[in-house]
């Protein structure tokens, strides 16, 4: 996938038209080898998980990242796109009843609302799965290490040390709220995992060096934090209407934010901190890293 486009909205305007695209191929009526069937209800919830529009900016750190480097678009597009139903599938889970007991995403009723629970539990499941069999599939242009490399990644982002891991303290912050370093923690393993795995992911892509995977590995750790910091004051200064999904919902349940803890005037200015990071971390790159670096600041200062 290519792009002319010279400004960051453009060019994440581009991305998300292709990754979309792609979304809808991947979750077509067309069988991969050794499929038996996709049933129908089930395609049509993984669908309405997925095809909802939005910014994919998972997917676009991939390929900003594989771009810096002179990596394989084809290669970022097909990563990008299995993160994506990975972020798909948690957010399908985290709306459940047992969960976060959302009702709206993306100013749509959530997949358990639309179907039912064991739909969406379903839903979630395959969503998970085909994201490692993208990845995995001779399809993707990567040498075999380097697809089992984004795997290893991906699993280690995702799961008990990662994403999941995350929600599960996410979960217990609602009986007993953490102090500051718990909230650090939390917020870096549920939103932040995977922000770092979609930044690291296209320097692998590329073949880099061992020092620039650890520079965007860190670009990513600290866009996670902006973003989850921007999120959580959205949530208090935002509406439904704006966000597409439910706000002050974090209050009501008596969870701990770093907004909470610090106020909003702390917030900003630990934003900006954030977005000076993320440049000094883009700086060795020059204007090849342009896009990267309004990227920081686009999170930061984002409005849904």
């Amino acid at each position: 996938m290519t792009t002319n486009a010279t400004n960051l909205a453009d060019r994440l305007a581009d991305n998300a038209r292709s990754v979309e695209m792609f979304l809808a191929d991947l979750l077509g009526d067309g069988l991969l080898d050794d499929e038996i069937s996709r049933p129908a209800t089930l395609l049509a919830a993984m669908r309405h998980a997925v095809l909802n529009g939005g910014k994919r900016l998972r997917p676009f750190l991939v390929l900003e990242g594989a771009r810096l480097f002179g990596g394989n678009p084809q290669a970022a597009l097909r990563v990008g796109a299995a993160l994506e139903l990975v972020h798909c599938y948690s957010l399908v889970h985290d709306d459940l009843p047992a969960m976060d007991d959302d009702d709206l995403r993306r100013g749509k009723p959530t997949v358990h609302i639309a179907f039912d629970e064991a739909t969406a539990i379903l839903a979630g499941d395959s969503l998970l799965t085909y994201a490692f069999d993208v990845v995995a599939a001779e399809e993707t242009p990567l040498s075999a290490s380097a697809r089992v490399e984004l795997l290893r990644m991906l699993a280690r982002s995702s799961g008990i040390g990662g994403m999941a891991g995350g929600q599960a303290l996410d979960l217990a912050a609602e009986r007993e709220a953490p102090d500051e370093d718990g909230i650090v923690m939390l917020q870096a393993m549920k939103t932040g995992a995977l922000i770092r795995f979609a930044c690291e992911a296209g320097a692998v892509i590329a073949g880099a060096s061992s020092e620039d995977r650890q520079r965007m590995r860190r670009y990513g750790e600290t866009l996670g934090l902006a973003f989850q910091l921007a999120d959580d004051l959205l949530d208090l200064t935002s509406d439904a209407a704006t966000m597409g999904k439910a706000t002050g919902k974090d209050a009501a349940r008596g969870k701990g934010t770093l907004v909470s803890l610090h106020g909003a005037d702390w917030a900003e200015a630990r934003l900006s901190h954030l977005v000076a990071q993320a440049e000094d971390l883009m700086a060795p790159y020059g204007a090849a890293a342009r896009i990267l670096i309004e990227t920081a600041h686009f999170v930061a200062n984002r409005k849904s």
